[in-house]
């Protein structure tokens, strides 16, 4: 072998080796890690380093495909963390060195992950994620799933309430990919110390399928206290749902598919109704082979009643016995300053109607108008007040009012302490006016 041969053979002029760590080069502390090393079939002997110092040697094993060797780490701890490399000696010479592994032990309090405006992202969109937590970390790490290192680091800043947080630009999305994200927080004097992983966010991509439909059990206005579930419907054989709350800093709600009579659904058990429940919510179907979404549900408006301090009246002009084609006028008015009123009839499925109320004669009212009647307007109503700074927080409801329209049978049945038992199929459409 000439003289310049071996030369450049000391110097490294074979492959590099690859490095990497199983199951992942973020490792919880204490957990159990292993840092492959594979070199090529002439490979001999495998080095490894950390930052620049050698920490073991050992040669490949014969069963071992690959002429890869594997260095445990039982117990992880800070003190494993940091950059690794590793090369290899053959027969003929030195390789290069590996590109650099970085691992991270992580162990303090978890950040917050959330995404801004929200979770839900048109197919070439793009979204901004908030990592933020209380202990003032100096930097934040966003890994995406799937990717072995970071998708981006960036410093932190103050955010309100004495937290910080950084902000990452996220996209453009496509629904080809699925985009889950966690982050994680760190020192700047411990740069591989980092803390406990956020939650998963998955940002769902929307693309062009057939949207689902959305509908409440107990229709949409409820009672503190009572049990709630949202119903997901498509005649689309969607194997996984998604439910989200308009503004919620929460991710969506995933379920799988529960087929019903014909249709394949996912109900969503939201549990006891509490004021923090009501808002705009819409569905997603889903298909398992595919990270992509549907078009999202029509949105279904929760309504929570008994949030305000004072109970609106009903009352109806010019009585309520009427005759099929009549003007029929309802009332509603209150004592309390409220700039919203709703009206709901008992067992319909159209969302309660909203008119903004006016100041007359000492009260706040509202009407609402059938002009002409029909039978089909026949049954029970009731009314609700509401301000437009949270519109999903309703009074309790006014004293059920039982229109009779000629055909049926006659009179007014004021049911004391009636419950709204919210829209369900058939309702009719009113028209309200203000005068």
């Amino acid at each position: 072998m000439t003289p310049n041969l071996t030369a450049l053979l000391l110097l490294g002029t074979l492959s590099k080796p690859t490095i990497w760590a199983e199951p992942g080069s973020v490792v919880p502390w204490g957990t159990p890690v292993t840092i492959c090393c594979q070199g090529t079939l002439e490979a001999q002997m495998l080095y490894l380093y950390k930052e620049g110092h050698l920490v073991t040697r050992d040669r490949p094993k014969p069963l071992e495909p690959g002429n890869k060797v594997k260095f445990p780490i039982t117990f992880m701890t800070e003190q494993y963390a940091g950059w690794y490399r590793c090369h290899y000696r053959s027969p003929t010479g030195w390789s290069e060195h590996s590109d650099p592994l970085e691992l991270v032990v992580t162990g303090v309090s978890k950040p917050s992950l959330s995404a801004m405006p929200s979770p839900i992202v048109t197919s070439g969109g793009t979204v901004t994620l908030q990592c933020g937590s209380r202990m003032r970390f100096h930097r934040f790490v966003l890994m995406k799933e799937g990717e072995p290192r970071p998708s981006s680091t960036l410093d932190s800043q103050r955010h309100t309430g004495g937290h910080v947080q950084a902000l990452f630009p996220v996209g453009p999305v496509t629904p080809r990919l699925k985009w889950t994200f966690r982050c994680y927080g760190y020192y700047s004097d411990t740069p591989w110390m980092w803390s406990l992983s956020s939650d998963p966010l998955e940002l769902l991509v929307l693309g062009a399928s057939r949207k689902p439909s959305l509908l409440a059990q107990q229709g949409p206005v409820v009672s503190p206290g009572q049990h709630l579930t949202l119903q997901c419907r498509s005649d689309v054989s969607y194997d996984r749902f998604a439910l989200y709350k308009e503004g919620s800093r929460d991710p969506p709600l995933h379920r799988g598919r529960h087929p019903q009579a014909g249709l394949s659904g996912a109900d969503f058990s939201l549990g006891p109704v509490s004021p923090s429940l009501g808002g705009r919510y819409s569905c997603y179907g889903g298909h398992n082979l595919s990270p992509e979404w549907s078009v999202p549900s029509e949105p279904l408006d929760i309504l929570v009643a008994g949030q305000l301090p004072s109970t609106p009246s009903l009352s109806v002009q010019p009585g309520p016995t009427v005759t099929s084609g009549e003007n029929v006028t309802l009332l509603c008015r209150s004592l309390s300053s409220v700039d919203t009123f709703l009206l709901s009839k008992e067992g319909a499925a159209n969302r309660p109607l909203r008119r903004r109320s006016k100041y007359r004669a000492g009260q706040h009212q509202a009407k609402f108008s059938m002009s002409p009647v029909t039978s089909a307007q026949g049954g029970t109503y009731r009314c609700y007040g509401s301000h437009s700074t949270s519109p999903y927080l309703l009074s309790p409801p006014s004293e059920p009012l039982e229109l009779q329209v000629s055909g049926e049978e006659l009179g007014f049945h004021p049911r004391k302490g009636g419950k709204s038992r919210g829209l369900h199929p058939g309702a009719p459409i009113l028209q309200s006016q203000q005068r």
